[in-house]
């Protein structure tokens, strides 16, 4: 009898290899891609481009945006309360300040906050600017005359132009706004108490000053104007070595109505009280004077 096959059973088994998971990783290359190719079309660009344009891009980008440059100078808080005020009253302009190169001069009078305006003046005038005084539509402060005049005459002292330099620094982008000069002198305060040398040395003075403010405005919507006020020393007697000083006062203001038709922003206050606290703006000079202090000592260390 034949003997019998056995039965043999082939299992053939498939085995299909899948592809990993690779995650989003190719996402990272494509942006990777997509931004290399971006800036390869922006320099084809810039290349057929005028000097002109080429240097607005480069500004740009090499500037601090507005409200980058007030929290570098203003710190946070009064910088977040500038941006509340504007997201509350301008918000296309509060989205605009996040992109806006800080290349222009800044209008002190729309900045929208007296703290930021506190901070400003005691950046530029800390060490110039007496009795400041800041409310809603603008502010005002006296200037010693030894500041700026040789005693008793208009004859500008060195220190005239480095004072007028940080006074540029506040009217210079003004718009829509009233400046008020006032030359304030004592009859006592020029030699042999002369009422009539008195005048005459205050309206020089004044005119001195207005020329040096008029030449340093960039807008025609500023008006600028002054006068001169003369008093008698009381308690002075002649022969004293020391004479009383005179004073020059600024006064700053917004108009009623910008040229536009529209009404101004007025100066307000979130954090804290809503009047003009003048503790805040001898608090910034303390500040930033401490903070020069310690900047030359560390500089002379490091020497």
């Amino acid at each position: 009898m034949a003997a019998e096959k056995k039965g043999v059973t082939i299992v053939i088994k498939k085995v299909y290899n899948q592809a990993g998971h690779h995650g989003g990783s190719w996402k990272v290359a494509l942006a990777d891609f997509m931004t290399a190719l971006m800036c390869f079309f922006l320099v084809m660009w810039l290349v057929n481009q005028t000097e002109e344009t080429k240097k607005a891009v480069s500004d740009y980008f090499s500037t601090p945006s507005l409200i980058e440059y007030e929290f570098q100078n203003f710190g946070a808080e009064i910088t977040l309360e500038k941006l509340f005020l504007d997201l509350v009253n301008e918000p296309m302009k509060a989205i605009q300040s996040f992109m806006e190169p800080m290349d222009k001069s800044p209008n002190i009078l729309d900045m929208g906050s007296q703290k930021v305006v506190a901070a400003f003046l005691a950046d530029q005038m800390q060490d110039v600017a007496r009795n400041v005084q800041i409310s809603p539509d603008g502010f005002e402060f006296v200037i010693v005359d030894t500041q700026l005049f040789i005693p008793g005459t208009a004859l500008p002292n060195p220190q005239f132009v480095t004072v007028m330099e940080k006074l540029k620094g506040l009217t210079t982008g003004l718009a829509d706004s009233k400046i008020n000069i006032s030359s304030l002198l004592f009859n006592q305060s020029v030699t042999g108490s002369s009422p009539e040398l008195a005048k005459k040395v205050a309206s020089e003075r004044l005119d001195l000053v207005k020329a040096k403010i008029q030449a340093s405005l960039e807008n025609n919507t500023v008006d600028l104007g002054g006068g001169i006020k003369i008093e008698d020393k009381k308690g002075f007697v002649e022969g004293q070595t020391q004479r009383p000083t005179g004073l020059i006062k600024i006064e700053i203001r917004q108009k009623e109505l910008k040229a536009n038709g529209t009404k101004f922003r007025k100066l307000d206050n979130v954090f804290g009280s809503k009047s003009a606290d003048m503790s805040v703006y001898d608090n910034f000079v303390k500040q930033i004077s401490e903070q020069k202090k310690k900047h030359e000592q560390k500089s002379k260390i490091s020497e």
